[in-house]
């Protein structure tokens, strides 16, 4: 496996690799290099929307003139192994490419992460080094959007965030059911509208296929969620 800087070649596989769509652990595999180092380079070079290959290696170049040396990566912000955060940065990149925002999305993967799934408000801000109000928007966008449930530890009187396996089942069914309620709208709208205006075709087309995309998904998650027990 190679090692060292990135050449100028491997960073257009890289961009190359980000049109095609391709995960950073795919790209990282046909390079022969740890998932990490597609990932930091992407991240500190535009992120994967953003990231040419050519200004990258430059910019690369101008940081190893100035001699700065990059930190050691013996651990984790939080004491814990420097490859468990690599695997979270790159699970966190991904999903901020979904659209999640990034502290809620730092958040999930930390539970995620964790042994048993379960972690404290105090826990998650010592953990990612954030404040509470911080720590408080994201768990409860994960709460309203199914991700993570809330537990209460009678004991010590403070909230527990939860993540599980079922997590993943009743995420799924949540979105798609407000999907299905955004096709319904639009079902709505069309009645008001007239079937024949441009806008009546459009949005009946639009909230047809929601509806339908929709109903498979959650006939496929229920069919599939054994898989979770």
């Amino acid at each position: 496996m190679p090692g060292g800087r990135l050449t100028q070649q491997e960073r257009q596989r890289i961009a190359a690799g980000l049109t095609d769509g391709l995960s950073y652990a795919e790209i990282a595999r046909r390079l022969g290099r740890p998932t990490s180092t597609v990932t930091r380079e992407v991240a500190r070079n535009g992120g994967p929307g953003a990231y040419r290959p050519q200004q990258a290696h430059r910019a690369t170049a101008r940081r190893a003139r100035r001699g700065t040396p990059a930190p050691p990566r013996t651990a984790g912000p939080a004491g814990g192994p420097a490859g468990e955060e690599d695997a979270g940065a790159e699970i966190v990149e991904l999903a901020v490419r979904t659209g999640l925002p990034r502290m809620t999305a730092r958040v999930h993967v930390d539970l995620l992460l964790s042994e048993d799934g379960r972690r404290t408000a105090a826990e998650l801000v010592s953990r990612l080094r954030v404040s509470p109000a911080s720590v408080s928007t994201a768990v409860n966008y994960l709460v309203d959007y199914g991700y993570v449930r809330r537990e209460r530890d009678p004991l010590r009187r403070r909230d527990v965030y939860v993540v599980d396996d079922q997590a993943w089942y009743h995420s799924v069914v949540l979105n798609t059911r407000q999907t299905l309620e955004t096709a319904r709208a639009a079902a709505a709208v069309v009645e008001t509208v007239g079937h024949d205006s441009p806008v009546g075709r459009r949005l009946s087309k639009a909230g047809a296929f929601l509806e339908r995309v929709s109903l498979d998904i959650l006939e496929s998650a229920d069919r599939w969620r054994d898989v979770l027990e």
